[in-house]
This record gives structure tokens, sequence and C-alpha cells, in this order.
């Protein structure tokens, strides 16, 4: 029997923007869902970041986030577009998107105006911040919902800088994307199970403060507080990338036998002997210091020399790599991670591989990243 691709059949309307949408959306395009992303007149200004090879409008961070999608070009202040965005809504099984509330009641794409033409659709609400408090009507971007989180504040709490640091990545948006994504899938089950369509609200600024607060939350878990907020092995200024002869290493003995195995390792097994470190609860309580230990001796030898003896004896640890080598990464290669192919119109390029493989579905051919408009004549002026 024929594996069947995971989502096949399952449709989403998206009118998202930038990348917390449109990163859960392509998730799930990954796994079958037929995506059609719905852009205003010149596209999602997203699809300009990453140089373009050939064509603007698809840049480099188009062609990861939007892989997978079909692209209808619409202008919603056109009755008849906006007509066309309604009829597409009315068969969809999920309609995700991130205008704000007034402009949704303006153009008639609120819940109850869309539930009343698709009693059973699934209605998925991106927002900067939960409904309902002080800031729901504020514009949220990554660095704003980092900012708002404490996230930023977190490497001062490290010692490794004295100012509030963004962490250089859309890690806020993209965290957001994977609720995003998981919540589509929890409704498509609880529809699959109920025949029920319903409205869900996916905050980026509720999202990530729990991602970030599952670790941070710490000794303020409890009421009184048994300690303060930060797990404090996160914010050690100590826990820090050692350096070797020739490079940085990650060295992780996160249980007391690897750690004792590392001073082995290391050749300075005397030094765990003295009396703060003499009992595995002793150390566990000390580690700062041990850290700093660990640091001063790492120097000795060449970051390939430490990795081969730091693999027999199995302790967790990789050499830090410049993000300009990833390419190179032989685990990468072996696992076919990066997919070289030829776009139709933008020529070669490399697709990253979905990370979740699984088991009851058959590999499938991930439909390049789609020029602005390009199936209009599909979907829109065919019907």
């Amino acid at each position: 029997m024929e594996k069947p691709i995971m989502l096949k059949g399952i449709q989403i309307i998206d009118l998202t923007t930038i990348i917390f949408g449109p990163y859960g959306t392509q998730m799930l395009a990954d796994m079958g869902a037929d995506v059609v992303k719905i852009e205003a007149p010149g596209g999602d200004r997203f699809r300009q970041m990453g140089k373009p090879a050939k064509n603007p409008g698809m840049g480099g961070c188009h062609m990861t986030l939007n892989r997978g999608k079909r692209s209808v070009e619409l202008d919603l202040k056109s009755p008849e577009h906006l007509n066309s965005l309604k009829s597409l809504l009315a068969t969809a099984d999920v309609f995700v998107h991130n205008i704000r509330d007034k402009a949704a009641n303006r153009l008639g794409l609120d819940f109850e105006s869309i539930n009343s033409i698709n009693p059973n659709i699934i209605y998925v609400h991106c927002t900067g911040f939960a409904s309902g408090g002080p800031y729901s009507e504020l514009q949220a971007y990554d660095d704003v919902i980092q900012a708002a989180s404490g996230a930023v504040s977190l490497t001062c709490r490290t010692g490794v800088g004295s100012s509030p640091t963004y962490i250089p990545s859309a890690i806020a948006d993209k965290i957001a994307g994977q609720y995003l994504s998981s919540a589509i899938l929890a409704a498509t089950i609880h529809k699959l199970r109920t025949g029920e369509g319903q409205k869900v609200e996916v905050p980026m600024f509720e999202a990530f403060t729990h991602f970030l607060l599952e670790e941070h939350l710490y000794g303020a878990t409890f009421d009184p507080p048994t300690g303060p907020l930060c797990y404090e092995r996160q914010i050690d200024p100590n826990r820090q990338p050692y350096r070797t002869f020739d490079g940085y290493l990650s060295i992780v003995p996160y249980t007391d036998p690897s750690l004792l195995r590392l001073f082995d390792v290391l050749g300075h097994p005397e030094a765990l002997m003295r009396e703060e470190f003499s009992t595995p609860e002793l150390r566990r309580a000390n580690m700062s210091q041990i850290f700093k230990i660990i640091g001063t001796l790492t120097e000795a030898r060449t970051t390939a020399d430490w990795m081969n003896r730091l693999i027999e004896a199995q302790i967790p640890a990789m050499p830090v790599r410049d993000i300009q080598d990833i390419f190179n990464d032989p685990h990468l290669k072996a696992t076919g991670f990066f997919r070289r192919r030829v776009h139709p119109t933008e020529g070669p390029y490399f697709e990253m591989q979905p990370p979740i493989r699984f088991g009851a579905m058959p590999d499938f051919e991930l439909r390049p990243a789609p020029r602005l408009g390009e199936h209009n004549e599909e979907l829109i002026d065919s019907n």
C-alpha cells in the first residue's frame, strides 16, 4: 500500500507576512499541506531579504520560508479581489492571518464573517500580543518581543556584555511560528474528530515568553520564591566556549561521572580533590569554579586533539564553528541536509531538508518557492 503524504488535502490560506506566520505554515507545507500564500501588490516585503540571484522578490529568505507554497497576488482594497479571497476561504480548511483586528473587521475578514461563509474553518490569528491586555493593539516585531520578554538582558547576566543585546536571530518570530504550526495541527485534529472549526489566537509575546521561561522561571516558580529567576547554569559567566590551542570548543560534562572523566582527559584529576569539590553535591554547587578551571586547561591542545579524546571518553563536546562553515559539516553532508536544486526561474539553489522524518510518509518533491502571483491563473482566474 502506498504511503500517504502526511497533510495532503489540507488547504491553508495564508495571509501572513515576514517570518512568524510564513515559518509556521512552511513547516506544514513540508508535511504536504497545500499552503496558498496571499500577497498584496508587490508581494511580502520579506521576499527582498537575502539578495536575489536573478529576479527581484526572489531573495534567499523567501526561498527558505515560502517553499512548498502557491502564491496569489490580491489587492484587498479591490472588492473583486476581496471576493476572490473569500471564495478561497469558503472551501479552505485553515485561514491564518496577521492583520490587526480593526483592519480585519473593516475588510470583513474577522472570525464571525469568515465563519458565516465556512462554518467549519479553522481561523488562526497571529498577533503580537494576546487580546485583552494593554499591549494588544501595539505592533510587534522580533526585536520588540526580545526586549519585552527580557531576553535581551540575559547577556548582561552572564557578564559577557554590559548592555542589553539582541539574540542575533529572528528567534521570537521563529519560536512563535513553531507554536503556530502546532496550534494548527491541534485544531485540525480536533476538527477531524468533531467536524468543528474554531478561532485560534497565537500571540508572539506570550509564545516567546513561555519558551524563554521554561527553565528561566526557575526559583520564582514557587510562591514564595525559593530563589531568583534564571537557570543559574545558563547565565554562569564561566560557562562559555573554551579556548583551545587553535580555536574554541564546547564541552558539556553534564553528569558527575562525565565530569570526573573530563578531568582525567584534561590530565588533571587532582583539580577535583580540593575540599570544595569533594562530593557530587559540592561539585554541583561549585560548578562555576569548575567551569573556570576547565578554561585554564583546554589551551594546551588543539581542538581536533581534544575532540578525539573527548569522544573516546564519551563526553559531549563539539568544536565551535563559524556559521560560514556550516555547509562543510560532515554530519549534515552525510544526512543530505542541504540539497542542491534548480529553481525554474532562479537557477541553482540549496534547499534545507525538513528536519523531521516520518516513517509513515514517503519522500516527496517540495514545491519550489513561488514567484509573486504565480498561481493566480490556477486559483483565481480559472474560477
